[in-house]
């Protein structure tokens, strides 16, 4: 079929055609924006999942909530060598000018601006290569200037949110990878949101992060899991994968037969990602207006050819030998979760000598703990692409493009 009326989108963070099963999430998300405008207590959301699951895409959708709602909002991807500060301050610079810009001055308004320019210059104490701020006011002294996240990004956010309140809109901030923050920029971050909610100030915020992130947020502050809604954005059910497929297809007068839908259900596992690899490259293969099993035969093997030269090999460079050697382990181990005992004895070492390796694991987002005691992939379906690479007889990462 014509590739160009192709309503799939596999691409990382691009909106599906049809949000399927998301809908719920999208209520509360628009219930607390109008609590936080109304000035009511309003908790913020972090949603955890697996890589694939959409949670990029959802923070984009509830952004537009925000936007529509009249909502200030500024949007980062949290990284591990770029402190939260320093890519918060461009966002909070322009946030500011367009709340200086809507009307006559306020006070509130006014003094978030000096508020700003204290807290770039507090930031300037440990990052002095960090970036220039241009605003033409006087700092205001004593103010989230002391170089300490932890202290000065409350009083800044605090500001913010005063000369929101003053305009009569809100501040929405959205974070992706949150798991990404070092412990004290979380830290910081959670202890802004818990000032702003006891002030009653019109902030949110919405963020998104892998399973382990609860615990890392958890460990970080204790009162967190009272400021927080923690959604867990997981595999689509049958019935939402049919819609997911079966309405962007029928806008353009062309249907799924019920084995196709079917097959697709069951090699992507209700992934939303793999669901839109797997349509689209079945909508290129097929011919007429119904896509059928043997288009996703086909599909199958284009779209397992493109993932494992992006979507998988991308993440299995990162890793050491000996971290690979473990993710081998698991998964010789089978699909799921599995104890760190198992994993040891799998690679024929102790428990105590394999942690390390697992902790590495965790901090570059390859593998979460579900509960305590195991491990599981981060990532979909990665356990079938290591027993791929294995048939093949040689390391992805050691092959000459």
């Amino acid at each position: 079929m014509d590739p160009v009326r192709n309503p799939y989108v596999p691409g990382a963070g691009a909106s599906p055609p049809e949000l399927a099963g998301r809908q719920e999430l999208f209520t509360q998300a628009g219930i607390a924006l109008q609590r936080a405008l109304s000035g009511k207590s309003a908790r913020s959301f972090i949603a955890t999942g697996l890589r694939g699951v959409g949670k990029t895409v959802i923070l984009g959708r509830v952004e537009r909530l925000a936007r529509s709602a009249g909502f200030l909002t500024c949007f980062i991807e949290a990284q591990e060598d770029k402190p939260l500060g320093t890519q918060l301050v461009p966002h909070l610079r322009r946030m500011m000018l367009e709340l200086d810009r809507l009307g006559a001055v306020t006070v509130q308004v006014k003094r978030g601006l000096r508020v700003l320019k204290s807290f770039a210059s507090g930031l300037r104490i440990h990052h002095p290569l960090g970036f220039v701020i241009e605003l033409d006011v006087e700092p205001e002294r004593g103010t989230a200037d002391t170089g300490d996240l932890e202290i000065d990004l409350p009083d800044m956010i605090a500001a913010l949110g005063h000369a929101a309140q003053s305009r009569h809109t809100g501040v929405a901030l959205f974070i992706d990878e949150i798991q990404n923050l070092p412990e004290k920029d979380l830290g910081a971050l959670i202890m802004a949101m818990h000032r702003v909610m006891r002030e009653g100030l019109p902030v949110v915020l919405a963020g998104a992060g892998l399973p382990h992130v609860i615990t890392l947020v958890g460990q970080t502050k204790s009162y967190a899991e009272r400021l927080f809604e923690f959604p867990a954005i997981g595999p689509l059910t049958a019935e939402e994968c049919r819609d997911a497929l079966h309405t962007p297809a029928e806008r353009e007068g062309v249907d799924f037969t019920s084995d196709a839908v079917d097959e697709v259900i069951r090699i992507t596992q209700g992934y939303p990602y793999f669901l839109q690899e797997w349509a689209y490259h079945a909508w290129n293969v097929a011919h007429g207006d119904r896509i059928l099993v043997g288009d996703i035969s086909v599909a199958t093997e284009v779209s397992l050819t493109s993932l494992d030269g992006g979507f998988f090999r991308m993440r299995y460079e990162r890793l050491t030998p000996r971290e690979r050697e473990y993710c081998l382990a698991m998964a010789d181990l089978g699909p799921g979760a599995h104890r760190s005992r198992e994993i040891a004895a799998q690679m024929d070492a102790r428990t105590q000598t394999v942690a390390p390796i697992r902790n590495a694991l965790v901090r570059k987002g390859m593998v979460y703990s579900p509960s305590h005691g195991v491990t599981a992939f981060t990532v979909p379906l990665f356990e079938n692409y290591l027993h791929r690479i294995r048939a093949l007889g040689s390391d992805p990462a050691e092959t000459e493009d």
